[in-house]
């Protein structure tokens, strides 16, 4: 992803709160007056028959769920003042929508999605001898020898780790989210206000373009936050991303949302530290340090913006 992308949202943020400001002077601002992070939606990718990604001994559903429990457990200790809610817990499936509606009915004020990566292998081939056969040319026949080959898979050299958000591109299913989902979500001071809205008048429709814009804004640094903790703890890489269809998962949700990839489970250097104690705990450690820093981040911003309005 264009890393302008993370200075265009806050510009085109001010854009819109300033072309709303004409229309009405009370209205933009309280619609971004936010609480801070209350509930996190932890959500371990795959599960049940659904396999997800595999690599020569292990599957992704086995890898992403032993991380969420883990990352479950950092937030619960060094982040005391917030609820983890888990979309599973054990090995079972559900579908992206069963996911995003059990989010959205926690009321989370944090969505983070969590997977392995893979990438297919390459073909080689060596030659291991010749085999004389006889060939006609020009009419009259010959004998040439004939490499044979022996075959064998190249695993993928790929590794490193990439955290997406939702496509900019899909910005109206994430206002159908938040639209559905207004009486549902619990870190804005503007829900008794808005609660008695019809879900299209303009003044709703106002509120929920700034609060999507807002949500892309907090899940571009999220992402960043995360990204820079993979660096600090030595992983490659991969940059913060957004794919052109989108990923459903992430617009269906009302409120920010990323998914991590931690690694390649194709690759068998990553398959191992994946799949190890020492690696599960560092990946998890570092999306918990990147979700304190958006957490800090965020009230911090409130709390600068509360005792500016006083």
């Amino acid at each position: 992803m264009n890393k302008g992308l993370k200075f265009i949202t806050p510009i085109l943020i001010l854009i819109t709160i300033f072309c709303v400001a004409a229309i009405n002077k009370n209205a933009p601002l309280k619609y971004l007056q936010k609480k801070g992070v209350r509930k996190i939606v932890i959500d371990a990718g795959h599960g049940g028959s659904d396999y997800g990604a595999s690599g020569a001994y292990s599957y992704e559903k086995n890898v992403s769920l032993a991380v969420a429990l883990k990352l479950e457990q950092l937030i619960k200790k060094e982040i005391g003042d917030v609820e983890v809610y888990m979309t599973r817990t054990e090995d079972f499936y559900d579908n992206v929508k069963v996911k995003a509606n059990k989010a959205n009915a926690a009321g989370g004020d944090l969505f983070i999605s969590i997977h392995c990566n893979d990438a297919p292998a390459k073909r080689g081939r060596e030659i291991v001898g010749y085999e004389n056969k006889r060939v006609k040319k020009k009419g009259k026949w010959r004998t040439v020898q004939v490499p044979q080959y022996r075959y064998y898979t190249i695993p993928t050299s790929a590794k490193g780790t990439e955290t997406y958000i939702w496509g900019i591109n899909k910005n109206d299913d994430k206002e159908r989210a938040l639209r559905e989902n207004q009486d549902l979500m619990s870190d804005s001071s503007m829900d008794n206000d808005l609660k008695n809205f019809d879900p299209y008048s303009p003044e709703q429709a106002i509120a929920i373009s700034l609060r999507t814009q807002q949500y892309a804004e907090r899940s571009i640094n999220l992402a960043y936050n995360v990204q820079e903790e993979f660096i600090n703890i030595g992983r490659s890489n991969r940059d913060v991303r957004q794919r052109g269809v989108g990923i459903w998962v992430l617009q269906a949700v009302a409120m920010p949302a990323i998914l991590v990839e931690l690694g390649f489970i194709s690759n068998p250097e990553e398959e191992a530290y994946l799949n190890s104690e020492d690696g599960q705990n560092a990946l998890a450690g570092a999306i918990a340090k990147a979700v304190r820093k958006y957490k800090e981040g965020i009230e911090t911003k409130i709390k600068s913006t509360q005792q500016a309005s006083r």
